[in-house]
């Protein structure tokens, strides 16, 4: 399943809810200003509460955030990555 979801998460056995929060990290990772309100209401359509919503949305920015300064700064991965 891992190997499926590095290679396309959308080839891979995940559920909806699963595959809406990968398009929608896919979506606030490379263009974030075109995530909408229509983004955020299909996320509650498939039930997903606003507290579920928001803390998907902090850790996609979190891992981009610390992915830049990592990059901005040359910091070498760790002996295994």
């Amino acid at each position: 399943m891992v190997e499926q979801i590095k290679t396309d998460y959308r080839q891979a056995d995940l559920s909806e809810v699963d595959r809406a929060l990968c398009d929608h990290a896919i979506k606030l990772t490379k263009t974030p200003s075109e995530v909408s309100q229509a983004d955020i209401d299909q996320l509650r359509s498939l039930g997903l509460t606003d507290e579920a919503i928001g803390d998907a949305t902090q850790v996609i920015s979190f891992f981009n955030y610390i992915n830049r300064i990592a990059e901005g700064l040359g910091v070498d991965l760790e002996e295994g990555m």
